[in-house]
């Protein structure tokens, strides 16, 4: 047997939430690397160039970064393509930039966008994290100081709509863009579809999730993504 794939993550990352969402559909076998947030640059194969997370190292070692480019090599390798390739290659790139940057830049929001709800997550963010003893203690009680004072409150300011609006601003936006469709995709999920899952997954581990779960088309297309199976 040869080795399996690496996936360099953080349990909070976003970004790797998506990457997971993917392989897990697919059933790829890989092994999961949970990282020391504060050593990044000590433990990740593409250290020094690339510092974040998810960093994917395939079986014959290549590395690839950046959680949008990883998918499209995963699916591209292991699955023909057959998520990324489009009958309208306009609608899936403009929707990939959509996802990438408007879904993903709510994740902040909604997770720090108070003092309470920035208290709340970084306090769960450091047991899920492998912080040192001394890192776990200094990120649970200074760090939400850190998102909320400095990135989400700016975020929710510029926006100008309560975290919770603006996700069901973007989950009515997202839906209805399905066609009638149970998926983005159609009848069957697509990258869109695994993109988006991928930032709304992140979301799930914190309290806030319930603001998902009050959006009714969002929530069901969020279940039936949970309940799909590579055929």
């Amino acid at each position: 047997m040869g080795n399996k794939s690496q996936l360099y993550m953080l349990e909070s990352c976003p970004f790797c939430w998506k990457v997971r969402g993917l392989v897990e559909y697919l059933n790829i076998p890989y092994d999961a690397i949970s990282i020391n947030p504060r050593k990044a640059k000590k433990l990740l194969p593409s250290a020094p160039e690339w510092t974040k997370t998810p960093v994917w190292v395939d079986e014959d070692t290549s590395v690839i970064v950046d959680s949008t480019p990883i998918m499209i090599h995963i699916d591209e390798k292991y699955n023909q393509g057959n998520l990324w390739n489009s009958d309208d290659i306009q609608r899936r790139d403009e929707w990939k930039e959509w996802v990438d940057t408007r879904l993903s830049k709510a994740t902040v929001p909604i997770l720090y966008g108070s003092l309470l709800s920035a208290f709340t997550t970084t306090l769960r963010v450091s047991k899920m994290e492998k912080f040192g003893f001394f890192s776990r203690r200094i990120y649970a009680w200074a760090g939400f100081i850190v998102m909320w004072g400095f990135i989400a409150r700016k975020r929710v300011k510029s926006d100008g709509r309560k975290p919770k609006k603006l996700w069901h601003d973007l989950l009515d936006e997202f839906t209805q863009a399905f066609d009638n469709k149970p998926f983005f995709g159609g009848e069957k999920p697509d990258m869109i579809d695994f993109l988006a899952y991928g930032y709304v997954s992140s979301i799930s581990p914190f309290s806030q999730f319930k603001h998902i779960e009050e959006h009714q088309p969002g929530i069901s297309w969020f279940q039936r993504m949970k309940n799909q199976s590579k055929s």
